[in-house]
């Protein structure tokens, strides 16, 4: 099958490649990212492969049709960038990668706590400048205390395999539970009592309706002074300006984000001899007790394999059946 593989970075290029090692598929491999502008770049293609910050609104899906696509391969889990609406009245399918590696994400989030705890990153740099004092690097025993995770599903399970680990208490919050989270000895308690109860909370939940801006002016205002606030889900459960308030009023102590709600523009790209025009995301580079890094927390080697390898299993199943392995509808959702 052609296909067209769009947002295309080196690595991409590597593991799809090995995982179409019989070269079953006609991969076509471009830079751009996928729009209603560049859509045209698929004519001549059934599928094309897209990424999480690929813009697949109505106009983008219409173009698409135009040109003889009939299958929407996403690298990845989340689809919040697709109007499935759009695509079910076009004869548009979407297929996903619903799981690749959960331990890529969350050793990430773990790494994020602790860095952001101890400072790390700005013990870093103040090394490397002969600075050894230790003013401003005071953390804090993770044992003992008590850590929010928001979102029980694979990822979230192993946070609380390695937050119990460190010896916190963990509350949980869902809306399945999971017994595997609580054989591990966590709480599952409504939202509002995880938010209060936290010294820490760190996002693992997917983006949709009802977790949108799920972290807002009222949500912040329910935690204790001085909180952690960890994100590796989407960036738009989040709203940024909150946090923004919450920072200057010293109501959250840290945050530690790899995802963040207007990352389309910029992230996945090396903008450093360019300006960032985003002006929450300038203010928040500018608090010294924010750590961000770009999207990153997937980036692995065995995650990367996962994700070419289901995708051409997509890929494949479509061929062969005309329905991938793993599609997603609005069905499926509503």
């Amino acid at each position: 099958m052609d296909v067209a593989v769009f947002n295309t970075k080196s690595y991409d290029r590597t593991f799809l490649s090995e995982a179409n090692g019989d070269g079953r598929h006609r991969l076509t491999f471009l830079e751009p990212h996928l729009t209603e502008e560049t859509a045209v770049l698929a004519a001549g293609h059934t599928a094309v492969c897209a990424f999480v910050n690929d813009r697949l609104d109505g106009a983008t899906l219409n173009k698409l049709n135009s040109v003889g696509v009939s299958l929407v391969a996403l690298r990845c889990a989340g689809f919040n960038n697709v109007d499935l609406s759009a695509a079910k009245a076009l004869g548009i399918k979407v297929a996903r990668v619903p799981a690749y590696s959960p331990h890529a994400v969350a050793e990430h989030t773990m790494a994020l706590i602790l860095a952001l705890n101890r400072r790390i990153h700005r013990a870093y740099n103040r090394v490397r400048e002969g600075n050894f004092a230790l003013e401003g690097l005071l953390g804090f025993d993770l044992a003992g205390k008590t850590a929010g995770v928001v979102g029980t599903g694979k990822i979230g399970e192993l946070v609380v395999r390695i937050l119990t680990g460190f010896g916190c208490r963990v509350l949980v919050h869902d809306v399945a539970q999971n017994q595997a989270v609580v054989s591990m000895g966590a709480t599952y308690v409504p939202f509002t009592e995880l938010a209060a109860g936290s010294d820490l909370i760190t996002l693992h939940c997917p983006l949709t309706p009802q977790t949108h801006h799920l972290i807002d002016a009222d949500t912040i205002a329910l935690m204790k002074p001085g909180i952690m606030l960890v994100n590796t889900s989407r960036g738009a459960v989040v709203d940024t300006a909150a946090v923004l308030d919450g920072l200057k009023s010293g109501q959250i102590g840290s945050v530690a984000l790899d995802v963040y709600e207007e990352e389309g523009d910029f992230f996945f790209e090396d903008l450093s001899n360019r300006f960032i025009s985003d002006d929450l995301f300038a203010r928040l580079l500018t608090f010294p007790n924010v750590l961000i890094t770009g999207h990153q927390a997937f980036f692995t080697r065995e995650a990367l394999s996962g994700i070419a390898e289901t995708t051409i299993g997509n890929l494949t199943a479509f061929e062969k059946t005309g329905r991938a392995l793993h599609e997603i509808s609005i069905e499926k959702i509503g």
